[in-house]
């Protein structure tokens, strides 16, 4: 699915899913955005980013989703009405999608709390096909990678760090060991690298 297809039947609002920058970042205008999450996918910092937080000698670490039966993934759902719909997916569409080498996909988002009924939103992946996706690696790998990276966006660990603070301040109750222990991770290296200075 494309985001021209969603403008096409001129819907008078859209629900947007993020789960990477778009939970800290979403530099679009919305009406309302509301914490909660995905069935059947699991985040990973899979997708190699060469424009925002890194370049083409050095790929950044991005998220992504993969497929995932017995995972959910926590985020943010925006909810854009009337013009800001076309105006978010054409900024999204270029900071995704031409940038990114994301593609997009319709999921059921469940707003967090109690007898809040779902929304189908729009959400951006990249998947294996794609020529910046790195695949999996291990904490420490990815940790280190992301230590070192930079992009035009700013330092690839400024991506992890407020990922990892929007973990703890908006989703207290979900462990997300992917996440964490690659936080761990770099923040071990930067430390190890300021000490030898």
């Amino acid at each position: 699915m494309k985001p021209q297809d969603i403008t096409t039947g001129k819907p008078s609002s859209l629900w947007i899913f993020g789960y990477g920058s778009l939970v800290w970042k979403p530099d679009f205008k919305y009406r309302r955005s509301q914490v909660g999450y995905i069935q059947g996918y699991k985040r990973r910092f899979w997708h190699g980013d060469n424009f925002h937080r890194g370049n083409d000698k050095l790929p950044g670490r991005v998220v992504t989703l993969i497929e995932d039966d017995d995972e959910s993934t926590w985020g943010v759902a925006f909810e854009v009405t009337g013009s800001q719909v076309e105006e978010s997916l054409k900024y999204l569409n270029v900071r995704e999608g031409v940038r990114g080498g994301y593609v997009t996909k319709m999921v059921e988002f469940f707003p967090e709390g109690e007898n809040q009924p779902s929304v189908q939103a729009l959400v951006y992946i990249a998947t294996a096909d794609n020529t910046l996706y790195l695949g999996p690696a291990s904490s420490e790998m990815i940790g280190v990678q992301i230590a070192v990276c930079r992009g035009k966006s700013g330092h690839n660990l400024e991506y992890l760090l407020r990922l990892a603070e929007f973990m703890r301040s908006s989703c207290p109750q979900v462990e997300d060991h992917h996440l964490f222990s690659i936080e761990a991770a770099a923040l071990t290296v930067v430390s190890y690298v300021l000490a030898s200075q």
